[in-house]
Parts: structure tokens; sequence; C-alpha cells
């Protein structure tokens, strides 16, 4: 799939997820940011980097050259007349997919800054970071976005196995 198609759905699916998001309200006002801010901001950065997709220069020619004159169909460089392998770069994307749901599944026994910081390792990992970046990284995001969605925007996030440390709820 091209950058510029993906890019075409990602504006549409951001742009149907604000829009589906305009409808969403809270019967009673328990957080002061409400319901609709995570989607309509969510689908504000999609929209953005769908865009962006589109729109930058050199994309289309950049993603279909080869880097090596002797790569094979499968883009190997140097290798010639090496089977080509179409599923290989569906292994990340299955990988993170089984991060998500297992960070779905365990998000309020483990609470959100351990979660995050567990999944993002193997997600990292499936991208090409090693695992103390990985690690690093998803330590960093789960404390830093607990810290910014619970004290600056006011919404609860269960701290799981971490309530002795965040304050528990």
């Amino acid at each position: 799939m091209s950058d510029r198609i993906l890019g075409a759905v990602a504006v549409a699916v951001g742009a149907g997820m604000a829009w589906a998001a305009q409808g969403y309200a809270a019967e009673i006002s328990y957080e002061p940011v409400g319901p609709r801010a995570f989607p309509l901001l969510l689908s504000a950065f999609m929209v953005a980097a769908g865009a962006w997709l589109v729109v930058r220069p050199g994309a289309a020619a950049a993603s279909h050259a080869p880097a090596d004159a002797n790569a094979d169909a499968a883009g190997v460089p140097g290798v010639t007349g090496a089977p080509a392998n179409r599923w290989q770069h569906l292994k990340p994307l299955a990988l993170a997919l089984a991060a998500i749901a297992v960070y779905v599944t365990l998000f309020q026994w483990l609470g959100f800054p351990l979660a995050t910081a567990l999944m993002a390792l193997p997600v990292g990992i499936a991208f090409g970071g090693t695992w103390r970046q990985s690690l690093a990284a998803g330590v960093g995001m789960g404390v830093v976005m607990y810290l910014m969605f619970d004290k600056l925007l006011d919404v609860i996030l269960p701290t799981g196995l971490l309530a002795f440390i965040f304050g528990g709820r």
C-alpha cells in the first residue's frame, strides 16, 4: 500500500472519528474534560499525520525505488533470485496487535503506567528498537501520560499494582 493511500485512509478515518465523537457527552459532569476530548484529540493527530503522508514531497518515489540495483522483487539488497517473502512485513504488525490485545486485557489489573510500559516493550522491539530503548520509552510514556491525564486533565486512570506510588484509584 502506498504512503499516499494510507494517508488518505487515515484522513478519512480520523474525520469519521471526529464526526462520531461530536455526540459524546456525559450525563453528569464527572471530569472537567469530558468524554469527547480524547477521541477529538486522537482524530486531530490522525488527520494531521495522514495529511502529511498525502502531501509530503517525494513520498511516492522514495517508497517504490529499491535501495540496491541488485535487489530482487522482495526488495532484499544484494540478493537476486531469493524467494519473495510477502508476509515478512506483517510480523511487526501482528506482534503489535498481540501486545495491544494483552494491554486491553490487563489494563485494569496492572494499571495504566505499568500496562503502558509493558505494551511498549514488544511494540518497540517489533519496529526495530532495542529492548532497553523500548523499555525506557515505555516507562517514560506510561509515567508521563499518567501524570498528564491524572494531574493536568483530571482524567481518572487506573493505577493497578502501582497504587502505592501513584495514589490508588
